[in-house]
């Protein structure tokens, strides 16, 4: 029996995966106690994905279980040990704002639960495959250091940059802000590493960009796209915060990451860190992006726009994938950022 253990399981990577390793034929134990109803309110709410993602594969088990809660995890890999395959922790408090607001909550779900995750998997299945869903937000603001330009609807670099095809995983973490949800992840993403280096589990930490598509319950502080979509079909006035709109963003749809993960299942390393993301083939400002669902839409939307810069945010960002494509070439990029929002204009649920 191959068990795929996911973390954060009704979230838009989570519910992805266990679809995904379902249809493998896996049996898939999903950990998810709605924590983003807490974080986002009813927007973040994912209750709707268990109902769907039960009724649909027989082969998922979810349980209401707290990453923090070492003793509950405890229970799940005593119980099924070396038959547990593949771990996908994918579960996180994602926002820089309520970070800032409750950083011991953040750390603890963060930086604890990945802690509690990887002593687990060290006792009862060393031979598993972990994966660590990262953010490219461990760099902090370093990409802001770069020579960037403003242009008409959007900022970006020069093509004859080093970094003009993406950022890759030798931009420093050292030395920067990060803020304080950069900052859990950062610690989360190096233990990762360390299990994989120092003590030789089979880990990747995925350091993403934008992730999205069709499951994603977007929220204000979370979730850009799915958000601005939905705000732009219920007529909600969308607040952008900062740099004139003008921020880049790649944006990556789950189903091409969650190939990724399939791709370093079947041919694991120890240790490994990927910048993943949409890179030059899928990627905006945020009012690039209000254009072109106005355009898909015929709906006029209405924005406001803080001079007041988030802190840590990205003005530029874009993912090279150089490292991942090279060592799994395979692995093939299927949606744009026009294909991910045509797809979420007809699937968003209110």
């Amino acid at each position: 029996m191959s068990i795929a253990l996911i973390t954060g399981s009704t979230g838009l990577v989570g519910s992805q995966s266990v679809s995904f390793f379902s249809r493998k034929g896996f049996k898939v134990i999903g950990i998810d106690n709605n924590l983003r109803k807490l974080f986002f309110g009813v927007d973040g709410d994912t209750r709707w994905i268990k109902k769907n993602l039960e009724s649909e594969f027989k082969n998922y088990e979810h349980l209401n279980y707290d990453i923090r809660n070492f003793s509950k995890l405890e229970k799940i890999f005593k119980k099924y040990k070396k038959n547990i395959n593949l771990i996908i922790h994918s579960a996180a408090q994602p926002s820089h704002d309520w970070a800032k607001i409750s950083p011991n909550v953040d750390f603890e779900v963060n930086a604890k639960g990945t802690l509690n995750l990887l002593r687990l998997t060290n006792k009862f299945c060393p031979d598993a495959t972990f994966i660590f869903m990262s953010t490219n937000k461990v760099y902090g603001d370093n990409p802001n250091k770069l020579r960037i330009t403003e242009k008409k609807t959007r900022y970006e670099i020069n093509n004859n940059h080093k970094y003009f095809k993406g950022i890759d995983e030798k931009m420093s973490i050292d030395n920067n802000v990060h803020s304080f949800f950069g900052v859990s992840k950062s610690y989360a993403d190096l233990l990762v590493q360390e299990y994989g280096k120092n003590i030789g589990l089979k880990t990747a930490c995925f350091r993403a960009g934008c992730i999205t598509g069709p499951n994603h319950s977007g929220a204000k502080l979370h979730g850009f796209l799915s958000y601005l979509v939905k705000s732009s079909l219920i007529k909600k006035k969308y607040s952008i915060i900062g740099y004139k709109g003008k921020q880049v963003r790649d944006n990556i749809h789950s189903s091409d990451l969650i190939e990724c993960f399939w791709e370093f299942y079947k041919k694991p390393r120890k240790g490994e860190i990927y910048n993943i993301g949409g890179g030059r083939f899928s990627n905006c400002s945020i009012i690039e992006a209000l254009s072109f669902i106005q355009e898909e839409t015929g709906i006029e939307i209405k924005k406001e726009i803080s001079k007041q810069n988030r802190v840590g945010d990205h003005i530029w960002y874009i993912s090279n994938m150089k490292k991942f494509k090279n060592h799994f070439p395979n692995w093939k990029q299927k949606y744009s950022t026009q294909k991910i929002i045509r797809e979420l204009i007809s699937s968003i649920n209110f």
